[in-house]
């Protein structure tokens, strides 16, 4: 029986993933967190992975700060980065293939066409650095593959969706940037791909192949353009004007392009990836 250990289960991602992992039959899932494994610090995580014995790891857990990164890029990286580096250094001897979770911040975020795995990173943001950090210690280890995605929202946690409808509910208008253009990904299409990365593996129906892959669902829109299909989709009154990012100050440089192409995860393990507006009335009709 495969053993699957999960980081970071409490947040987004390690919540949909506790979901998914309920279709999978004959596999060993366990779920940690902060309170029960620090990947943080060496020994515990050292300690843990020798007594659970993972054949996979899939690493959700992330500092996702954008703004307070800039502030305290020590912590960025300790989470990101170093933590990262302690599971590939705790894993290196064995034959455990690990998955890791990055972001459409270590690309430049300047281009104007889709982002594929061989564009260059150059992060612009303490939070992308970090991320890029963690992704090179996790291409130390030969079974690992890293999985960048983007605009990441859930029923579970904090994000857009939520934060729009909470905010749409209480007044009658808001202002959102429309100039920053990139992809919605549903936590739960991320989760489900992954799981059926990991079980055609195992079943020997696709063959691993590390690396760098790009995940968001299909199509392209603003914020803005997705704070409207919010509200319309909900039902909710409140008016979305279009505001440019200098008009909305913040402490890390967002992406202005983030779009990725997802042909190579595609291809590689035969994924069929939703529309962002399907999978957000998934999420929606969970919300109500």
């Amino acid at each position: 029986m495969a053993v699957i250990l999960i980081t970071g289960a409490n947040g987004q991602l390690g919540n949909e993933l506790r979901i998914v992992s309920k279709n999978f039959y004959g596999y060993d899932f366990i779920f940690t967190d902060i309170d029960t494994l620090n990947i943080t610090n060496y020994e515990n995580t050292l300690e843990f992975i020798k007594k659970s014995g993972p054949d996979w790891i899939i690493n959700c857990a992330a500092y996702t700060l954008v703004d307070k990164a800039e502030a305290e890029p020590e912590q960025a990286l300790l989470i990101n980065g170093t933590a990262v580096k302690n599971i590939t250094e705790a894993i290196r001897e064995t034959e455990c293939r690990f998955i890791h979770v990055s972001t459409d911040y270590v690309y430049d975020g300047k281009a104007n066409v889709p982002y594929n795995e061989n564009v260059p990173a150059d992060p612009q943001s303490a939070y992308g650095r970090s991320k890029l950090a963690g992704e090179k210690y996790a291409l130390l280890h030969q079974g690992a593959m890293i999985i960048r995605t983007a605009w990441l929202y859930s029923s579970f946690g904090n994000n857009f969706v939520k934060t729009i409808l909470r905010h749409a509910a209480e007044k009658e208008s808001l202002n959102v940037v429309f100039d920053q253009t990139g992809t919605p990904t549903y936590a739960a299409d991320l989760a489900g791909a992954i799981m059926n990365i990991v079980s055609g593996v195992i079943r020997n129906q696709v063959a691993m192949n590390p690396g760098i892959y790009n995940y968001s669902d299909e199509g392209v829109c603003s914020w803005y353009d997705f704070a409207t299909e919010i509200v319309k989709e909900a039902g909710l009154p409140c008016k979305i004007n279009p505001i440019l990012s200098k008009d909305y100050r913040q402490a890390a440089q967002r992406p202005t392009y983030s779009v990725m192409d997802k042909s190579k995860i595609r291809e590689n393990y035969g994924l069929s990836i939703p529309h962002w507006r399907t999978s957000l009335l998934k999420c929606l009709k969970l919300l109500k």
